[in-house]
């Protein structure tokens, strides 16, 4: 991970450390048990009591005690959260400004205002604890879909057991219409089964034996009996809201700039305060004028709404993304996605579907077909490419039996070599075979038809001779082209492929997708340097990969992309981004949904500015009084906190 990625994964601490008002710790009690919501609404109730009463006729001294009274209800929780922070922390936060406006107030006379003032600023503060909670329980909700029993089989016999108990190879069964407690592994029956809670899919997914299920998805018309891989508490579901949460509060740059202006913003606004009410009054220009705009003052300049324009935009943006089946872990890489400009995306398995199949085989002379396959099956048994796998697959459907290779070895990015029969054997690239200096003459021409229509193309042979090779074809994704043209439409200057095929396959491959720039013949080390040859020409780059071999690239990108992470652990942890389902079309999705989030903060940040800037300099020219100012403050809050949220809708 370079240093820039490692910077922006620090100081990920709680997401409002000097937030306008304190954050929830965990879920937040109902409304009519929550004690800062009662204070807020007792508040109310004094301040309107208080208020009509006193138009009715009520004693001045009554209609005071009751605002009194409102304050010391209404101001009870946010005054302590300001003392202790100030005490113990040494820090200046906006609890403190508005205690000391309410103070302030009140001994200039002003009860009402100051009851105005604490009423309105604690019920925004219970408001917003309940939309920050309302942001995560929106990912949260996903768990309830997952059944809170299983219908396990033992032996001959089926009984409900709670999904907690399910242990990795026990058996469940899924009727129709039931919601998989856990994953697992189809190991009878088929059906369609509605994936949607964890990859977003819309469409119904066909599974059959050895199927992989998810939890939480909900099951179509057949039985399936499942065998399950994961525990409850391990699956992908409960992987998917762990991730999410944790990504929730992780802070994105502009939120942590922010959050360092306020640490310094809100002592200088006190400061300021107290300047405007002391100047005045030592070189005698009427003091009571001039602390009331100092009063005013301190209401206004709050960056209340400033501060917490950027996290509720960013939690609600994250959540939603992980209800589409987008993981986004943190805030951090949001705004990043919503700068780039370069595409960068692996050919295997991203832009292909991943499955090679072999297209064509060609023995040369005095060699044949199965005797072909048997000596490229005795070296691939025991590799894990995904190019050995199409290999053995011919094999077996032409009946081929492969003797046992000895003394194999994985020469990474050539081939493979081992001893079959006591001939030293070898299966790779043409690249390895011009290595060991093996003739090519006969097969180049072979070579570059094969290679031209898009095929990547596996020599067999010793290093003396050729024996024949094979052609091995991944289909391109049927979205790829459209995916591609779509991440041009949504603002991405340049689409570039990279990949470790060779360049006449790549090519191919490229022109069919339609992407700017291929590179072929790359190994993992060469990927990385292609990453960082892109960032320094075009500007921010997202690679999209597997998110295991392609690890370093995914690293070395401004934004690491996983695709198909769904059940993987491994793609879960090392990418940026994952995205669940192999769906291309996700990505120029993706990239809208970033820039949409970040013209909302942008929004967020220029209105909290503005509205600031016109109070402040109206607080101080006495243009406005004190519920003006408290009115205007809480509405600017209210009204960021309803932009922000408008990224729960997908």
């Amino acid at each position: 991970m370079t240093d820039t990625t490692r910077d922006r994964e620090e100081d990920q601490d709680e997401a409002c450390s000097d937030g306008c008002h304190a954050k929830p710790k965990g879920p937040m009690p109902k409304p009519w048990r929550n004690p800062k919501v009662l204070s807020a609404a007792a508040a109310g109730v004094l301040l309107a009591v208080g208020y009509v009463g006193g138009k009715l006729g009520l004693p001045a001294g009554v209609a005071t005690g009751l605002y009194v009274a409102a304050v010391a209800v209404g101001g009870y929780f946010f005054a302590r959260e300001a003392l202790e922070e100030f005490v113990k922390e040494r820090e200046v936060g906006i609890e403190l400004l508005m205690t000391v406006a309410a103070v302030a107030s009140g001994l200039l006379g002003e009860w009402a205002e100051a009851a105005a003032l604490v009423f309105l600023y604690a019920i925004s503060e219970a408001s917003e604890g309940y939309t920050a909670e309302r942001t995560r329980d929106a990912i949260r909700a996903l768990m309830d879909l997952a059944p809170k029993t299983a219908l396990l089989r033992r032996g001959d016999k089926e009984e409900r057991v709670p999904v907690e108990q399910l242990r990795p190879g026990d058996v469940f069964i899924v009727r129709p219409g039931e919601a998989v407690p856990t994953d697992g592994e189809v190991i009878e029956g088929r059906s369609a089964v509605n994936q949607a809670p964890v990859t977003g899919e819309s469409v119904p997914v066909d599974k059959a034996p050895a199927d992989a299920v998810f939890a939480a998805s909900i099951n179509g018309e057949g039985v399936l009996a499942v065998r399950a891989t994961k525990a409850f508490a391990e699956n992908t579901i409960s992987r998917i809201i762990q991730l999410v949460e944790a990504a929730q509060a992780k802070k994105g740059k502009s939120q942590r700039f922010i959050e360092r202006f306020g640490r310094r913003y809100s002592p200088a606004v006190l400061a300021a305060a107290a300047l405007l009410a002391v100047v005045p009054l030592t070189l005698g220009l009427g003091a009571s004028a001039w602390l009331h705009r100092a009063v005013v003052f301190l209401v206004a300049a709050a960056p209340c709404a400033l501060v917490i324009s950027v996290p509720i935009t960013l939690v609600a943006a994250i959540g939603t993304a992980g209800r589409r089946g987008i993981l986004i872990k943190g805030g951090v890489h949001l705004e990043e996605l919503a700068k780039i400009r370069v595409v960068a995306l692996d050919k295997t398995g991203t832009l292909t579907v991943g499955r090679p199949e072999v297209t064509e085989v060609v023995p040369f002379e005095g060699h044949d077909e199965r005797s072909l396959l048997a000596e490229a099956a005795a070296l691939e048994a025991r590799s894990q490419h995904p190019l050995a796998r199409a290999i053995l697959a011919r094999a077996k459907a032409a009946g081929v039996e492969a003797a046992p290779a000895e003394d194999f070895q994985s020469m990474t990015g050539l081939g493979t070599q081992g001893t079959v029969g006591g001939r030293r054997l070898y299966v790779g690239s043409p690249k390895l075979f011009a290595e060991l200096g093996t003739p090519l003459a006969g097969a180049e021409a072979h070579i570059e038809r094969l290679q031209e229509a898009g095929n990547t193309v596996v020599l067999f042979g010793t290093t003396e001779a050729l024996h024949g090779l094979v052609a091995i074809a991944d289909p391109l994704r049927p979205e790829a082209a459209e995916a591609v043209a779509a991440l041009k439409r949504a603002g991405i200057t340049r689409v570039v492929m990279l990949t470790g095929d060779n360049a006449r396959a790549a090519r191919a491959i490229g022109a069919k997708a339609g992407v700017d720039e291929v590179f072929a013949d790359l190994s993992p080390e060469d990927k990385t340097r292609r990453v960082a040859e892109l960032r320094a020409r075009y500007g921010e780059v997202a690679m999209v990969g597997d998110g295991v071999n392609d690890a370093p690239a995914l690293a070395a990108a401004a934004v690491g992309i996983a695709m198909g992470a769904a059940g993987t652990d491994v793609a879960l942890e090392t990418a940026d981004v994952a995205l669940m389902t192999d769906d291309l079309m996700r990505l120029p999705y993706l990239v809208g949904f970033s820039r949409r989030t970040w013209g909302v903060i942008r929004q967020n940040v220029v209105l909290s500015i503005v509205v600031i800037a016109v109070l402040a300099v109206g607080a101080v020219g006495g243009v406005f009084g004190l519920p003006v100012a408290v009115l205007a403050h809480e509405v600017s809050e209210f009204l960021v906190i309803a932009n922000g949220l408008r990224m729960l809708r997908a």
